[in-house]
């Protein structure tokens, strides 16, 4: 991207509504309550024929540096420092505050280009407001509405006068594109013997997620080495899945806060339920998801819920016992810690589990390589002639039960995706095979082919009969 522009502005004015309009997506969470936004958001945005940085960012409040607000307030002065300019967005409609005038001051003192937008201007009253923002000191207000994509043109030449032509329109080579699907590339699938090794440098995209006040955002600061997420003794400060970038032994990481998940009879108001809603959107879209536990009381039943979603969404899952330099007896619980996780997680067997502070940084190398190898284990893939042949030997082990007095025959078998490992078995009447017997082969998978922690996904399908069509001739 060519340049950085901040958002700013006080509380409700518009700055995530925005912030969406020029990225074209619903990223950032919207509600009419103030302060909805607490942590500072990057993303792309495209405006005409401009392609920059954007960063959203919370409302500018007058607070005590130690109180929420105040640590919400360091962090937009933070992206105004990062940012080569600034969008003060005013609310037209409600006209200016001392609050305005306040933050504008602050705004001028930085030094940086500032592109005054006075936002809601498509509304009746708004002229009064509107002409009020001259009196910030900070040029001509380009009147917008954020809600409605109107004067979007108007602020795109604001902006080119306000950071130069030369910045506004580098030229850059053009990047190349990266694979990001979760699926086979086209060269796998067509030739599934011939699948690409393991690539240790390729990019990874880590969601860390849990209950609240499990510690998410502590571990993703400590891992940056800054203060780039909001925390505090608060529960629930996360409301926005904010990414970030980082590298882990010269391998590009993206790695995915969210907001803490509660037990959804407990979830009532909207907008927790749109932050839950942007932090399942986040599992989804990652390839390796990390669970805090809070390891003073782990394994809470949101806990087994929440690991609970991440296999069925088909993603490599690893646990991170957090808050472990609060432990005394440590060989205790981490025996007591083993146990309980192979007796309440059957489904995820094998799964890597690492005791980790991370407010004091300790594990948090171990994590990092129990996320690359898992990782690693969700991108493999098993020639058919080995599975073949192990297939006969369990069948020939423990053969498939008969139902209905008929003997069911497991006929042939290979892998058809990777991430996660996804087999089909070629079997006569596929839907009578007992859930008994896929448990057992799935374990013996994950023993025989070491994957363990992976979701194993196995499909049967009948074979085809060559004299189906005989058979309907003579009827």
């Amino acid at each position: 991207m060519s340049f950085k522009v901040a958002i700013v502005g006080r509380p409700n004015v518009g700055k995530s509504t925005l912030f969406n309009r020029l990225v074209g997506q619903k990223l950032a969470l919207v509600d009419d309550t103030p302060g909805v936004t607490r942590d500072r958001r990057p993303g792309e945005a495209r405006l005409a024929d401009l392609r920059f940085t954007i960063i959203d960012t919370a409302g500018l409040e007058e607070a005590a540096a130690d109180t929420l607000p105040g640590r919400m307030r360091a962090q937009t002065e933070a992206a105004i420092d990062e940012a080569d300019l600034s969008l003060f967005v005013v609310d037209a409609k409600a006209g200016l505050t001392p609050a305005d005038n306040t933050l504008a001051e602050m705004v001028r003192r930085r030094g940086k280009p500032v592109v005054l937008v006075a936002n809601k201007a498509e509304a009746r009253g708004s002229d009064a407001g509107f002409y009020d923002a001259f009196t910030l000191g900070l040029g001509e207000p380009c009147p917008i509405s954020a809600e409605h994509g109107q004067g979007m043109h108007d602020l795109r030449d604001a902006i080119v006068e306000a950071i130069g032509e030369d910045r506004a329109f580098p030229k850059e080579e053009p990047a190349e594109e990266a694979l990001t699907d979760v699926m086979l590339t086209k060269e796998e699938a067509e030739n599934p013997e011939e699948a690409a090794p393991y690539d240790d440098s390729k990019p990874l995209r880590v969601a860390i997620v849990g209950r609240p006040n499990a510690g998410k955002s502590t571990l993703i600061n400590r891992y940056l080495g800054e203060d780039r997420l909001l925390t505090g003794p608060e529960a629930g400060i996360t409301r926005d899945s904010i990414s970030v970038e980082w590298e882990w032994r010269g391998r590009p990481i993206k790695l995915f806060d969210t907001a803490g998940m509660r037990r959804k009879a407990r979830v009532v108001e909207k907008l927790e339920k749109l932050s839950v809603s942007d932090a399942l959107r986040a599992i989804r879209f990652a390839e390796c998801v990390v669970i805090v536990f809070d390891a003073t009381i782990p394994f809470e039943k949101q806990d087994l819920q929440i690991v609970d979603l991440v296999l069925r969404e088909g993603r490599a899952a690893v646990l991170a016992f957090n808050k472990w330099d609060m432990i005394e007896d440590r060989q205790a619980v981490l025996a007591d810690l083993r146990e309980k996780t192979d007796r309440l997680l059957p489904q995820a067997r094998g799964i890597r589990a690492v005791p980790i502070s991370g407010e004091r940084g300790t594990g948090l190398d171990k994590l990092m390589q129990a996320i690359a190898d898992t990782d690693k284990v969700w991108n493999r893939r098993i020639s058919t002639a080995r599975l073949n042949r192990w297939l006969d030997h369990q069948t020939v082990s423990h053969p498939p039960p008969a139902v209905s007095g008929r003997r069911l025959r497991m006929k042939y078998m290979t892998q058809v995706k990777t991430r996660p490992p996804g087999f089909m078995i070629s079997c006569t009447r596929p839907d009578a095979v007992p859930e008994s017997y896929i448990r057992y082969l799935t374990n013996g998978l994950r023993n025989d082919f070491e994957m363990p922690g992976v979701p194993i996904r196995i499909h049967f399908r009948a074979g085809e009969n060559p004299f189906e069509h005989k058979r309907k001739k003579k009827r």
